[in-house]
């Protein structure tokens, strides 16, 4: 019977310990396959709808590729943000969303604030490396 993957997540003194705010420093993958998720975008109507609809159908993006993986939050190594024009307001609600998202698994995470995405309108964007069963 194979052994089932494992996901070990680090806090180290050395960095700033990102636990209470719901994401790991390090994530380390033991056996199994890595899936690399494409960046998730909102689809037109939630582009027109603004920031938070954003948001919310990245997220639903999100959740609808683990499901095509067979994972849950638990599995994901790492995301990746991207936000327009970052700043304290749409790291929140994208904090948030993430860790609603993530109902209790702990990921590493990077946020990364840019100029402007792949189309027009976008706002926001997530991507993640996913430990998938053999």
């Amino acid at each position: 019977m194979p052994v089932p993957p494992t996901i070990t997540r680090l806090n180290p003194p050395a960095l700033p310990d990102s636990s209470s705010i719901g994401y790991a420093q390090i994530s380390i993958a033991g056996s199994g396959r890595i899936a690399f998720v494409s960046g998730q975008v909102a689809g037109a109507e939630a582009v027109e709808k603004g920031f938070d609809a954003q948001v919310a159908d990245v997220m639903t993006r999100a959740a609808a590729a683990l499901e095509a993986l067979q994972a849950n939050p638990e599995d994901i190594l790492i995301a990746r943000i991207y936000v327009v024009d970052l700043d304290e307001a749409r790291l929140g609600q994208t904090i948030t969303a993430f860790k609603t998202f993530c109902n209790g698994a702990t990921p590493s995470l990077t946020g990364v604030g840019v100029a402007a995405l792949a189309g027009p309108g976008l706002l926001i964007e997530m991507e993640m490396q996913v430990l998938v069963s053999a």
